[in-house]
């Protein structure tokens, strides 16, 4: 086990009360979540305060070939097909997805590349089939939000690591399982946040850890990307899932693009943790209108017809225990130029990637030159960009920070790395939605955000960060 696993760490026994409030007012008295139980009236009568396994550092056994399956072949999950064909060591051994042409879809794309899956399929729980075979090391999730705890948690409880997409939990109830599974099994519940694989993100993240600028104060991040025709699309989300969690739910239901790279770049869960959040939504001013319209000439759109859509924009502000703040913002409706803002603010100077082009200050006379962002390149792009960036972008997603994720996360178990990002990271970002759904609920009162690290955040060490500035281990893009 390398010596920067902080896995012995375990917290004081003294639990103080307003963690005890913080706990049990976010709806944690379901028995056998961290050891809870509950009496005739609901009351907790349980609450465990120490970490059974710290899984941040930690490094599972090597895997020369990184046995896949995976669960949901729509949007996301057929690009991850396209991506993980070309990572050396990774064999797809299992295609799952309720609709059989879909499962046929991606194992055409595998023909040529040495791959022979199994199929899943014509059944909702076709998935359970995969996690208990023999031959998978890894379940990678690509289902609607609602499935992705309940499939991670099965996966590592089945012996697998779990790779599950964006948000890996809708409540805090589901957060505090995925915490105490994976601190359980000793298995992985990485959630696939590609944004923290974007370029420039990588590049800043890696100045600011070196103190180009200064004491981070303050970052702002966004989920800026209209959905509406998307949304409202007969075909493109299966069975209008996304319009159902946008007709029924009110917050920032899509927090870890924004959250996800400024997290690590803060390096909070290794140094630095979130302490209470405030949120505040717009009215919806668009999506009702359209249901009603659309309801006029097919009849599929009656039941959404009168539901409370969610706000076009939310905004949340979060306060963390070092005193910085982070403000990150999600609309899907407005007709506005997609953005994830991007911005982080020092007491040395800025940078901001959104509106482009991706520009860095250091005082208040502007932006630095083009010639001067070049040499800024050269001397802060972390070594992992170095090696494989130019392949990645040639595979592509999302400009290639797609396949940077996918062949980090490959690479990590082939070679015997702590993984960059961590169930606690997964279910800290994920948590946000709840957390602001709360908050709305009362006003844009403060809620207290969970520390699912149980005090190890304060020795915890960013493994992002040592990984980036190390270039990795040997697997290759082919």
């Amino acid at each position: 086990m390398p010596s920067n696993n902080q896995n012995e760490f375990k917290m004081s026994n003294k639990f103080d009360r307003r963690d005890f409030l913080k706990l049990s007012t976010l709806g944690l008295a379901g028995a056998g979540i961290l050891g809870c139980s509950t009496n005739e009236s609901g009351s907790v009568t349980g609450i465990s305060s120490t970490q059974t396994f710290n899984m941040s550092g930690y490094a599972a056994p090597k895997l020369e070939t990184v046995r896949i399956g995976i669960i949901g072949i729509g949007n996301r999950g057929i690009g991850g097909v396209r991506r993980l064909r070309r990572i050396e060591g990774v064999q797809i051994t299992g295609i799952c997805d309720i609709e059989p042409d879909r499962v046929d879809r991606a194992v055409q794309l595998l023909e040529g590349y040495d791959q022979n899956p199994r199929k899943y399929s014509g059944r909702s729980d076709a998935w359970k089939e995969m996690c208990d075979s023999n031959d998978v090391d890894l379940i990678y999730i690509c289902t609607p939000w609602d499935q992705h705890a309940e499939q991670s948690v099965y996966a590592m409880e089945n012996g697998k690591h779990a790779a599950v997409e964006l948000p890996a939990a809708k409540t805090i109830e589901e957060c505090w399982q995925l915490v105490e599974v994976s601190e359980k099994t000793k298995k992985h519940c990485m959630m696939l946040s590609n944004t923290c694989y974007d370029f420039f993100e990588m590049m800043v993240m890696n100045m600011a850890h070196q103190g180009y600028f200064g004491e981070i104060v303050h970052g702002e991040g966004a989920y800026i990307h209209d959905l509406m025709e998307m949304n409202f699309s007969e075909t493109y989300y299966h069975d209008l899932w996304r319009l159902e969690e946008n007709s029924t739910r009110d917050g920032m239901l899509y927090p870890p693009h924004a959250i996800g790279p400024m997290s690590k770049l803060m390096n909070i869960n290794c140094g630095d943790q979130m302490d209470y959040l405030v949120s505040v939504s717009t009215s919806d001013f668009q999506m009702a209108d359209r249901a009603r319209e659309l309801a006029e000439e097919n009849e599929m759109w009656k039941p959404f017809v009168g539901r409370n859509f969610r706000g076009n924009m939310n905004t949340t502000t979060i306060r963390t225990h070092k005193g910085r703040t982070i403000m990150v913002q999600h609309d899907v409706t407005s007709p506005r130029p997609y953005s994830r803002i991007y911005l982080v603010s020092g007491t040395d100077g800025i940078a901001q990637k959104w509106p482009g082009p991706a520009r860095i200050a250091k005082d208040h006379t502007g932006w630095l030159s083009q010639e001067t962002m070049k040499e800024l390149e050269e001397l802060y792009t972390p070594e992992i960009t170095k090696k494989v960036g130019d392949l990645a972008r040639q595979v592509g997603g999302h400009g290639g920070m797609d396949t940077m994720m996918d062949w980090r996360l490959v690479d990590c178990l082939r070679n015997g790395l702590p993984l960059d990002m961590d169930v606690y990271d997964a279910v800290l970002w994920s948590a946000i939605a709840p957390l602001s759904e709360q908050s709305l609920a009362n006003r844009s009162q403060s809620v207290d955000v969970p520390d699912f690290t149980r005090g190890a955040w304060k020795t915890n060490q960013q493994m992002m960060d040592i990984q980036l500035k190390r270039g990795g281990g040997t697997t290759r893009i082919i």
